[in-house]
């Protein structure tokens, strides 16, 4: 039998509406006991020390790439899941746009394989909308469902023929599987690089509309009302889009939602300015390159309000690793995407330090709020996903609202080293990490009792 404590602690569990100083104890990777002094009548454990310090439910993420197979010189599963161990997410639900792609039983399977000897957290596939991912043929989603996938996504690529989503959407209600829709319009964002607005037009860069997400958005929400089925609109960034989710939800469609921490706090003006320049010199920051773009002030703000109203179910990192000469080299030829695992916590804490948004309600968004919105805790066959209940899966993250520290890329766990952060320093950080009971990060400055 192994055992845990963590001793006293702020634990504060949304799902329970808990908040308050306790102890957390996990036995043999459950949850035994949560309650002051309860470390103390553990004989035999190991021990964190969490004064002064927050416990948290671990963090479940429903978007990050992790590359293999195919692309393993820009992640793999070994080195994502560390990243994910230092950002505190202990479950993250994976996309399939590898190579192959997830369209098959066989293709999962070989993907959970590799889980089970090199993932260091919890890994939970998606699997394909569409065969090869083109559009056109819908992937076998009965075998998809069989193989162990929590959703169906083409993400990377919108599934823009009307007809082909909508058989999707209504082939899904037969599994409760959520679509999750990659909601860019590609006629609309042929050639575009960035946000279209006044940054572009000074780099001249070609734009991609918000126009292009809404129009879609809203195109899949009419066909998700007349299916019945679970639409996921992956990644929202346009205040245009939050108002159609906001309605179709008042409705009682079934609409869920995610946004990145990065376009919670980060607008179209990174790609070409950096902090603490001003704008006296141009730059054209592929790390700052993502899809869908940043956006606006008011699509930031809309976004962040969204995320507080619970309009916005959850915050996803859509962690997007890559190599350096995907980065390195001209806007226009540049992968988008950002490495989002390590800094997720800090740069959200900012939102929290300004007064935008409460640390419950952050971590309600990053735990419980993923879990509710997929029903991961059915779709998983774990049960007590999400939560520090009694019984729940031992999955724990030790949190430091208030320590400062340096973005350094080159010292990630991801191979991916692209961020538009570099060199900033974030307020809030991840100090220890506990999946399945076993402590998969700890920073050296967590004491043991």
């Amino acid at each position: 039998m192994t055992t845990l404590a963590i001793h006293n602690g702020r634990v504060i569990d949304p799902a329970l509406g808990q908040d308050g100083i306790a102890d957390v104890v996990i036995v043999d990777g459950r949850v035994a006991r949560v309650g002051p002094g309860e470390g103390e009548m553990v004989v035999e454990a190991e021990r964190i020390d969490a004064t002064g310090l927050v416990v948290a439910p671990g963090f479940v993420d429903l978007h990050c790439h992790l590359r293999q197979p195919g692309f393993e010189w820009k992640e793999t599963i070994a080195s994502g899941t560390r990243a994910a161990a230092r950002g505190g997410f202990t479950t993250l639900c994976a996309m399939p746009n590898t190579e192959p792609p997830l369209d098959s039983r066989a293709a999962v399977e070989s993907v959970l394989k590799e889980v089970d000897s090199s993932a260091l957290v919890r890994v939970l596939p998606l699997g394909c909308i569409t065969r090869g991912r083109a559009g056109r043929e819908l992937a076998p989603a009965g075998e998809l469902v069989a193989s162990g996938v929590v959703a169906l996504s083409d993400d990377g690529d919108a599934v823009s023929d009307a007809h082909v989503m909508r058989q999707a959407l209504s082939y899904s209600t037969a599994f409760g599987l959520p679509i999750s829709q990659h909601c860019e319009d590609p006629e609309l964002v042929r050639d575009g690089q960035m946000h279209e607005g006044w940054v572009a037009s000074l780099l001249g860069l070609r734009g991609r509309p918000a126009s292009a997400e809404e129009t879609l958005v809203a195109r899949d929400i009419a066909l998700a009302e007349q299916s019945g089925a679970h639409l996921h609109v992956a990644h929202i960034s346009t205040a245009g889009a939050v108002a159609l989710v906001r309605a179709a939800r008042a409705r009682g469609a079934h609409v869920t939602a995610e946004v990145t921490p990065h376009h919670l706090t980060l607008t179209h003006e990174a790609v070409a300015f950096r902090p603490g320049e001003g704008y006296r010199e141009l730059h054209y920051d592929t790390d700052a390159k993502v899809n869908p773009p940043l956006r606006e002030e008011v699509d930031v703000a809309a976004c962040v309000e969204a995320l507080r109203e619970g309009v916005i179910d959850a915050v996803a990192t859509d962690h997007a690793p890559h190599a350096g000469n995907d980065k390195e080299i001209e806007f226009d030829l540049a992968a988008p995407g950002i490495s989002g695992l390590e800094t997720a916590f800090g740069l959200l804490m900012s939102l929290v330090h300004e007064g935008s948004l409460s640390l419950p309600d952050l971590l309600e968004r990053l735990t419980a709020g993923p879990v509710r919105a997929w029903r991961l805790d059915e779709r998983s066959g774990l049960g007590g996903l999400g939560t520090l209940a009694p019984g729940a899966v031992g999955d724990a993250v030790v949190l430091d609202p208030e320590e400062s520290w340096p973005v350094e890329p080159e010292r990630f766990a991801s191979l991916g080293r692209n961020t538009p952060l570099a060199g900033r320093t974030l307020r809030g950080r991840v100090v220890a990490t506990v999946a399945d009971g076993r402590v998969v990060h700890r920073l050296e400055t967590v004491g043991a009792l």
